[in-house]
């Protein structure tokens, strides 16, 4: 391995939480398809069972009345493509991928279903390294956040979806989106998007590292001036 692979190495390990015995495991987990090499997909298969597993049994302890199908529902939305990605995200997984050149090239270091592939795979790897009940632990440190601001029953409808219903309620334009800005370097920029109500006099304002996510930002703005006035 390489001087420029251990110093990477070490800083993941440090943002993981966790020291691994076997490094070629995570080598392994951030290595995309693309490079031809030894890659992350069996490691990816591997951590979407472990994931969800904790995120079921978590749900499960922390809803006592939640019935199945809210169960299974708020499972769905915790380990969807999008939610993984934003926990890979938090954590920086981008810096750290082995890419092919055409995914260097077409900035696969911030496409979600690469972050999500390689999150997967280093709970795979991690649980390989160590054991289940830490991988556990890892895992449910990462999702604090999500799982905290959970609600069983509450609508699972994006903000998004909630605004294009509201305007085509009250008979309005549908809402506009616009990139106002982007601030911050290439590999990691951060969106500002405007988002044009009829029913508000200024748009909202949406700040993510992701346009989508930048969008529902602002839509969620938006809905909430709505309920205000």
């Amino acid at each position: 391995m390489t001087s420029d692979w251990n110093d990477k190495a070490k800083k993941l390990t440090r943002t993981l939480n966790h020291t691994f015995s076997d490094l070629k495991l995570l080598r392994a987990a951030i290595t995309h398809r693309s490079t031809g090499e030894t890659n992350n997909e069996r490691l990816e298969f591997l951590g979407d069972s472990v994931l969800n597993c904790v995120i079921a049994a978590a749900l499960y302890q922390r809803f006592p009345k939640a019935n199945e199908g809210e169960l299974t529902r708020l499972r769905a939305k915790m380990v969807r493509e999008e939610t993984v990605a934003e926990v890979a995200r938090d954590l920086g997984i981008g810096d750290y991928l082995s890419l092919g050149i055409g995914e260097q090239k077409s900035g696969g270091y911030k496409r979600g279903s690469i972050l999500s592939d390689a999150m997967e795979a280093i709970i795979g790897a991690i649980y390989l390294d160590s054991s289940f009940e830490t991988c556990r632990d890892r895992i449910l440190n990462w999702y604090e956040k999500y799982l905290a601001v959970l609600v069983p029953g509450a609508s699972e409808k994006d903000a998004k979806t909630r605004l294009q219903e509201y305007c085509q309620a009250k008979g309005v334009a549908l809402p506009i989106y616009q990139v106002s800005e982007i601030i911050g370097e290439a590999h990691n920029p951060t969106f500002k998007v405007e988002c044009q109500v009829p029913l508000l006099a200024e748009p909202t304002l949406g700040l993510a590292n992701s346009r989508r996510k930048a969008e529902q930002n602002a839509a969620e703005a938006a809905l909430k001036c709505l309920k205000e006035e």
